[in-house]
C-alpha cells in the first residue's frame, strides 16, 4: 500500500509539466527514489513494528526495479549488474538528501535535487521548486503518527 502511494505521487503530472523534470524512465525513477527516501526517513524514527514496514517498502522498491528492468528488455545476466547500479544510486541519493535535510539547508537540497533529478542540466527554478515541495513533503510526513503510517495513510502535498 505504501509503495503504491509513493509511485502514484511520483507520477504526478505536475512534476513533469510544471517543474521541468524529464518525463523519462530516469526521471520517473528519480521521483520514486525521492519519495521512497522521504518515507523511509520518517519510518526510521518510529518503533520496531513500523520500521519493519520500511524493510518491506524497500523490498517492494527493489522488486519493482527488477521487474521494470526485465520489462525494458534487460536480460537475466544483466539484471544483477543493473540492480547493483540502482542500489548504489538509491543509497547515494538517500545520503545526499538526508544530509541536506538534516542541515535544514534548502540551497543544498536544491543542489542535490538538481544534480540527481535534473542531471545538472535542468532549470534552477525547477530544482528550487522541487526543494520547496520536498520540504513540504517532509513536514507532512513528520506530522503522521505511527498508527496512521502503520495503516498506510501517507500524505504528500499537492505538487501544484
Amino acid at each position: 500500500m505504501l509503495y503504491g502511494i509513493i509511485v502514484a505521487q511520483a507520477r504526478a503530472p505536475a512534476f513533469y509539466q510544471d517543474y521541468g523534470l524529464p518525463d523519462t524512465v530516469d526521471g520517473r525513477f528519480e521521483m520514486i527514489v525521492l519519495h521512497t527516501v522521504l518515507v523511509l526517513r520518517r519510518i526510521e524514527t518510529m518503533s520496531e513494528p513500523i520500521r519493519r514496514q520500511g524493510e518491506a517498502l524497500f523490498y517492494l522498491f527493489c522488486s519493482d526495479m527488477d521487474a521494470s528492468l526485465r520489462e525494458l528488455g534487460v536480460g537475466d545476466l544483466g539484471v544483477p549488474r543493473e540492480m547493483r547500479r540502482i542500489g548504489e544510486a538509491f543509497f547515494g541519493r538517500q545520503a545526499a538528501y538526508a544530509a541536506a535535510l538534516a542541515a535544514a539547508d534548502r540551497e543544498s537540497l536544491a543542489a542535490a535535487l538538481r544534480r540527481n533529478i535534473f542531471r545538472k542540466s535542468g532549470p534552477v527554478a525547477g530544482a528550487q521548486r522541487m526543494a520547496a515541495y520536498t520540504g513540504a513533503a517532509v513536514r507532512a510526513l513528520d506530522a503522521l503518527d505511527a498508527d496512521a503510517l502503520g495503516r498506510g495513510e501517507l500524505v504528500f502535498p499537492d505538487p501544484r
